[in-house]
């Protein structure tokens, strides 16, 4: 019988809960990528990292009680695809240390060939992520795909595109990520939002916590026609400091969201104390009870989350810990009643 206060037991499951994939109601997808990363290596090691820190996570919720009853079930990460992140980053970091040194695809084989390796792999990536989580999707399951990088659920977001005729994003990042190709690669983690914003479905992007981007960037946003809504970080926080409540901000950044949702964070978006170990860490960010705040405020307002991601979580045992502890968190922030 299984006792929530009983030391956790490390059984290939998060947290030790004792569900399979048929009693759960959520289903956790890790994929372990992370072949484009601009900074720092080491968010493919994550998902299996926090799995490892979840039995530190004691389960019972202020918030939202004993929602784990009704089933959290983590998939065996695919040492396969792992195998495949490894190789492939290093014609990345070759490609990247290239292009450093000023050389085009016009006068460097190299380049081109590592540029064309890469984006194959990820293009077989995300066509793989799509297919499992459809096939999750059609069991009827919850799904939360756990990163590695930020690019890694393009694939399910391509899923849901197929399940619903509309639906929008709310994104907590430092960073837009509304690059194209970034460095060369037409699936990097800074390009997640614009590839994903060109899925028929998907009618609107909010961000909140973006403390780093490009022209560009700000430029897309801007000739989108309100469907990118940026809540810059710097902005939100002078709004604070001249009297503004956080209740006031989060409702008014509800009212861009429509009425089906996908939670897409990126832990960089958090005060890097929290993340120090992330990929592409930025000074300033949010505190994690004001994101889920605003996720409180979300469902108030009677929006249904239809997805979720966490991704970017760094490969070391703080990170990971407090990668647990959000996780744990965004799923009950779906599932509780």
């Amino acid at each position: 019988m299984f006792n929530p206060n009983d030391l956790g037991q490390d059984n290939g499951n998060l947290y030790g809960l004792p569900n399979t994939f048929i009693d759960a109601e959520v289903i956790v997808f890790p994929v372990p990528w992370d072949v484009t990363v601009s900074y720092g290596e080491g968010t493919s090691l994550a998902p299996e990292l926090i799995r490892e820190e979840s039995m530190q996570v004691d389960l019972l919720d202020l918030e939202h009680g004993n929602f784990w009853k009704k089933g959290i079930f983590y998939l065996k990460s695919s040492p396969v695809l792992l195998e495949k992140c490894k190789k492939n980053r290093q014609y990345a970091v070759e490609a990247i240390k290239l292009q450093e040194k000023g050389r085009t695809t016009a006068d460097s084989f190299t380049l081109k060939s590592n540029l064309e390796q890469v984006n194959l792999a990820c293009e077989e990536m995300v066509e793989w992520v799509y297919k499992e989580s459809l096939k999750i999707l059609n069991e009827g399951k919850k799904l939360v795909l756990l990163g590695g990088d930020h690019s890694t659920p393009l694939g399910y977001l391509k899923a849901l595109n197929e399940k619903y005729t509309d639906f929008g994003i709310l994104q907590i990042d430092a960073h837009c990520d509304l690059r194209e190709a970034y460095e060369g690669f037409t699936y990097s983690h800074a390009s997640i939002m614009y590839n994903a914003l060109k899925l028929d479905n998907i009618t609107s992007l909010t961000q909140v916590g973006i403390r780093d981007f490009c022209e560009d960037e700000k430029y897309y946003a801007e000739k989108s026609k309100k469907k990118v809504n940026i809540f810059f970080d710097r902005e939100l926080n002078y709004q604070r400091m001249e009297g503004k409540s956080w209740k006031t901000i989060c409702d008014e950044i509800v009212k861009k969201l429509p009425k089906n949702i996908y939670i897409s964070f990126d832990i960089d978006g958090l005060k890097q104390q929290y993340c120090p170990r992330t990929g592409t860490p930025v000074a300033g960010g949010l505190e994690p009870d004001q994101v889920f705040f605003l996720f409180r405020q979300i469902k108030k307002a009677g929006k249904t989350i239809i997805g979720m991601d966490l991704n970017e979580v760094g490969n070391d045992v703080w990170d990971a810990n407090v990668g647990a502890r959000i996780l744990y968190r965004m799923i009950g922030t779906w599932i509780a009643d």
